[in-house]
């Protein structure tokens, strides 16, 4: 097995982040017009899309989108009238996304609901697209596989599977990397992250709504569209821990309740203990609730000081001096422009595993937490005899295409030590 530092020097995604200077403008002749497809035509697809265009403009090139879909018609719509798309290719339903893979378009933005992540980036795979995906790429066990399925594809076929999990493309963070990869400051033994913040939106259930659409539209509350806050939101801090230790947990253990939430199926706040072995343990904070603390990063220690996530590293009493040619910037469009940099070099970016795993490593906190049991990374991922294993969010992604859906159960949450009838 690969210490901590061959690990960080072996990864794919290390190793092209790395390669990500200011100097970008590869010379690959005449201005390109790369075709978009939009799977998911909310705030963060649209957004998304803008920076796509915002950094293919910093490259010399361009982008057309030519097919969009969402979930709600109206929506769709609105998405291609904004990015000069021919309405034609405007799709919705739950099955819209079909279309969108079977246009001609070259890359695939997709954000939607992250219950139907998997099912997505594996039609846009299939179909020989290029992808940024946004994160968490799954809510389950069952999802995580499919996706990781999915990025094993894209990368036989030397297909870009870039994510969502932009602190990977920011200068601070991968100058911190650079440090511990290059040993000048000792490994991570420990630390804490946390999302401390509040409830992003509540949408009530309009009246004559589908179940489908209620949950579309309100999903950011529901477990089984979003994953909980800590698979939704918290998936960020968790992907740096794994990033800078260089592995992932072996199991969590931890708990969290539902206290004030008035809408959906979710818990207000979580605290788990990820252990990953050979005495590292991280401790996950995450919490939605207004008029409370809010704090968003990352803490974590070394045998040598400690390290602020996008921050400082301090050894004993000093800073240490951080340096690496890394195209800084937003971060939200240096990822599309490292996606970019990698189909024009036909040096693809695929950062499915990592971002798969960060999103199973939330998946087994949230477990634990329902449960009150200590969950193991391999229950979720490669032991077919867990009880988890199969443990599947309900209604599934797939499901949505059928036509109506069962609603779960509003306003109520797992009892830890408790059957949780979510899952079946």
């Amino acid at each position: 097995m690969q210490n901590r530092r061959e690990f960080m020097k072996g990864s794919s995604v290390f190793a092209a982040m790395m390669a990500a200077a200011p100097n970008i403008v590869v010379g690959q002749g005449a201005a390109r017009v790369f075709k978009v497809g939009m799977i998911g035509a909310g705030s963060r697809c649209t957004g998304a899309t803008a920076n796509l265009i915002e950094a293919a403009k910093s490259v010399g090139h361009e982008i057309k989108v030519v097919a969009v879909c969402d979930f709600f018609e109206d929506k769709a719509k609105a998405a291609a009238k904004k990015f000069g798309c021919d309405e034609k290719m405007a799709f919705s339903t739950a099955a819209g996304y079909k279309k969108v893979v079977e246009s001609d378009c070259e890359i695939i933005v997709t954000a939607t609901p992250p219950a139907f992540r998997p099912v997505h980036v594996e039609a846009a795979v299939k179909a020989g697209k290029h992808v940024f995906s946004e994160k968490p790429v799954a809510v389950d066990g069952p999802g995580v596989r499919r996706f990781l399925a999915a990025a094993a594809e894209a990368k036989a076929k030397n297909l870009s599977l870039v994510a969502g999990t932009q602190r990977r493309h920011q200068a601070a963070y991968l100058k911190q990397a650079k440090a511990l990869a290059e040993g000048r400051i000792g490994p991570v033994v420990g630390g804490a992250v946390y999302w401390n913040g509040k409830v992003p939106f509540v949408r009530k259930r309009s009246d004559g709504m589908s179940n489908a659409a209620y949950l579309c539209d309100n999903w950011v509350n529901w477990t089984e569209m979003s994953g909980d806050h800590i698979v939704e939101q918290h998936v960020h801090n968790l992907d740096v821990a794994n990033w800078f230790i260089g592995r992932f947990p072996k199991t969590a253990t931890g708990f969290g309740g539902r206290a004030r939430r008035v809408s959906g199926n979710q818990y207000d706040f979580f605290s788990v203990d990820f252990d990953y072995g050979d005495g590292v343990h991280i401790h996950s904070m995450c919490r939605q609730m207004a008029g409370c603390s809010d704090f968003v990063g990352e803490r974590l220690r070394t045998v040598d000081g400690e390290i602020s996530g996008g921050g400082k590293i301090t050894k004993g009493s000093q800073d240490v001096a951080l340096d690496g040619d890394f195209l800084d910037g937003n971060p939200y469009v240096v990822e599309h422009v490292n996606l970019l940099k990698g189909i024009l070099s036909g040096k693809v970016i695929n950062e499915g595993e990592n971002v798969a795993l960060s999103t199973a490593t939330a998946i087994i906190g949230r477990l634990s937490a329902y449960t009150g049991r200590t969950i193991r990374m391999s229950d979720i991922i490669d032991n077919k005899n867990s009880e988890f294993y199969n443990m599947a969010c309900q209604p599934a992604a797939d499901a949505f295409e059928a036509g109506e859906v069962e609603l779960p159960a509003e306003n109520t949450a797992p009892v830890p030590g408790m059957a949780d009838k979510r899952f079946v």
